[in-house]
């Protein structure tokens, strides 16, 4: 076994990413253990010289600090939970996605067990992962993160540590799965309205990059005004703006395009007016998202 060694890790899981992240380990030089449900995963791992545990216990009794990535929660507490004794006196740093208060949850479950928890977001494909581009989010306990971050940066050269509630990692991942949600669909709304006039896709991506590079210019204004509780029009009203919308969705319903999003869009943006910030900066839809619209009966 590798518990004679601190820098020694354990990975469970190795679907793609769980693959990534053991790779990453062996060569930054950790004594690594990997373990999953389908052995003949590890084949490869085995041969850059991982040494495949026979079970999850062996696996996790193999080294100090033990790295999940697993479908879900669910999956972590039924693989971990038989095992509570051999978590004694380890470190759980735990990189399902999740939410925050599935993290949370699991943090006080291992806390209770006697072992260590981090949870993490990574905020990176596979193929990053080990390199300079590998950005993970960390929370938690923070003489945790301080012990094994030289263990932790072999994943890559970003490792951020967000603060102790452990819920962090997973509310920053969510909040950057909504804004690049939002990017793409907006994307794809302006793609469907140039088609009808046969402009490409590849033509309007490069205009795209160009004016989202405006709009990432406005993001500090705009977090000043949401911190401040203040929102000037410096450019437009949300009425203006309103007015705008409402052209979008007759040009999508007029070109046969759908709707629907421009119309969500114009329907926050109405809510905001009927709520007195007709005449605001557009941050001030930051109250919209704050709060789910009342229910009618």
């Amino acid at each position: 076994m590798n518990t004679n060694r601190q820098d020694a890790v354990t990975v469970l899981g190795l679907g793609l990413m769980g693959e990534a992240l053991a790779h990453a380990f062996l060569r930054a030089g950790h004594p690594t253990t990997v373990w999953n449900r389908s052995p003949g995963r590890a084949d490869r791992l085995v041969a850059e010289g991982a040494r495949l545990a026979g079970s999850a216990a062996e696996a996790v009794a193999a080294s100090p600090l033990v790295v999940v990535c697993l479908t879900g929660y669910d999956a972590v507490h039924d693989l971990l939970a038989p095992l509570e004794k051999t978590l004694d006196g380890r470190v759980l740093v735990n990189l399902t996605s999740g939410t925050s208060g599935a993290a949370r949850e699991t943090a006080a479950w291992a806390e209770s067990r006697g072992a260590g928890y981090l949870d993490g977001a990574i905020m990176a494909v596979p193929q990053s992962i080990g390199t300079d581009d590998g950005l993970i989010l960390y929370s938690g306990p923070r003489p945790v993160f301080d012990r094994y971050e030289p263990v932790l940066l072999g994943l890559g050269a970003k490792a951020t540590y967000l603060g102790t509630d452990p819920g962090l990692s997973s509310l920053y991942d969510v909040a950057s799965l909504s804004l690049s949600w939002s990017v793409l669909n907006g994307f794809l709304q302006g793609v469907a309205l140039l088609g009808t006039a046969g402009v490409d896709a590849a033509t309007f991506a490069a205009f795209a990059k160009e004016g989202l590079g405006a709009v990432v210019g406005w993001l500090d204004g705009y977090a000043r005004q949401i911190d401040d509780g203040a929102y000037p029009a410096l450019d437009a009203t949300i009425d203006t703006q309103r007015a705008a919308m409402a052209h979008i969705v007759h040009e999508s319903e007029a070109l046969g395009v759908s709707a629907e999003l421009p119309r969500f869009v114009k329907a926050l943006a109405d809510r905001a007016a009927a709520a007195g910030h007709g005449g605001s900066g557009y941050a001030a839809m930051i109250e919209q998202f704050r709060t789910p619209p009342q229910e009618t009966v």
